[in-house]
């Protein structure tokens, strides 16, 4: 972690009661898939200088150590470290000139990590649509590029600490009712794609990349 550069400087964040809503660290210990499917619903915030940009994850997948669509599959290299790194940090990196964001999991050593594919746009919704440079809400962030660039994340905070960094994921201030989730294959990939280790809120599935064409429902008690 570049504590200088993705750090929240003297407790300065603006996001309300962000202390008492990081997860623990602990949540990013449970196996991969299960994590990808309990982030549905917790929050991505980015605080920034003009403001806090946030929102509801609603799309996720999960790439496992002996998954050769994982970035990690092969070793180690200096683009891929952070997922190398400790449980609950970013794994930010670019690609075809976007960026995407993942959620290292497993102990240090072991590199997985869950992708965030879409959000819900929640706060700042103003500065998303100024970075992107379009009005339509439900464009803002449908997708794992479009997100980060709608919420200003760069390869700048990769390996920053999500549970302690100006990036966060938050427990959710909704009334805990649980989110249908769908469950089916990933997307965007060439090799693996036949994995079911997409998922997304059946809610929110305006909201999401892609609509599963061939769904399997689950929910997040499972």
């Amino acid at each position: 972690m570049r504590s200088a550069e993705c750090g929240v400087r003297n407790g300065e964040c603006a996001i309300r009661n962000w202390e008492s809503r990081v997860s623990a660290r602990e949540f990013f210990l449970q196996p991969t898939i299960e994590v990808a499917k309990q982030l549905i619903g917790k929050g991505l915030a980015h605080c920034t200088s003009e403001g806090v940009i946030s929102g509801m994850i609603v799309e996720t997948e999960a790439y496992l150590t002996d998954d050769p669509a994982c970035h990690a599959s092969r070793g180690m290299t200096p683009r891929n470290q952070a997922m190398f790194g400790p449980p609950g940090h970013a794994y930010v990196y670019k690609v075809h000139m976007q960026h995407c964001i993942n959620a290292v999991t497993q102990p240090e050593g072991v590199a997985e990590a869950v992708l965030i594919r879409a959000l819900f746009p929640l706060e700042g919704t103003e500065l998303m649509q100024r970075n992107r440079g379009l009005d339509d809400l439900r464009a803002l962030c449908s997708g794992p590029g479009k997100l980060t660039k709608a919420l200003g994340i760069d390869t700048s905070l990769n390996g920053c600490d999500l549970l302690a960094g100006s990036v966060l994921i938050l427990e959710p201030e909704h009334d805990g009712r649980e989110l249908e989730l769908v469950q089916t294959t990933r997307i965007g990939i060439n090799v693996a794609s036949d994995k079911p280790w997409r998922f997304y809120s059946k809610a929110h599935e305006r909201w999401v990349s892609r609509k599963a064409s061939d769904e399997k429902r689950v929910t997040t008690n499972e």
